[in-house]
């Protein structure tokens, strides 16, 4: 009995250190993705300062979907739901927010996240696009996204 315990031991241990590697890897993958993603949008924000795209301050929604929150950031809406933005000096924010008590009478603070390739990975169909694809489409929209 006791050499079944130190087999199951040793497979245990060689089963975390698999998972810790794996988990390493996915994220450095990450990082790597968000360097290429970053140069991405500090390119929108040049384009869009340069033709003049006009910002406004980022609201952010609970998860449940009613209300917005003010969030003291100044930029530009990536999504037409209103659910990405990027700010000013290039920072890239998920707007979907959990709810926080008396969120919508004061401002939410909200932090940057890396920016991904790919927005969206893993949600509902339509939901995943390509960052370069919103973008393309957010400059195509010009400077009245609602238009």
């Amino acid at each position: 009995m006791g050499e079944d315990e130190e087999e199951r031991r040793r497979r245990a241990a060689e089963r975390a250190e698999a998972a810790d590697y794996h988990v390493a890897a996915d994220q450095r993958r990450r990082e790597r993705e968000s360097v290429r993603a970053q140069v991405l949008v500090d390119e929108f924000v040049t384009r869009a300062t340069e033709a003049g795209f006009p910002t406004e301050e980022l609201t952010a929604r609970p998860w449940s979907g009613r209300g917005r929150y003010r969030t003291g950031v100044r930029g530009w809406y990536l999504r037409r739901d209103e659910s990405i933005g990027i700010g000013t000096d290039g920072s890239y924010y998920v707007l979907v927010v959990p709810p926080e008590r008396f969120g919508r009478w004061r401002t939410v603070a909200i932090a940057p996240t890396p920016p991904p390739l790919q927005v969206g990975a893993g949600g509902r169909d339509g939901e995943s696009a390509t960052l370069a694809a919103l973008i393309a489409l957010r400059l195509d929209w010009g400077s009245d996204p609602d238009a």
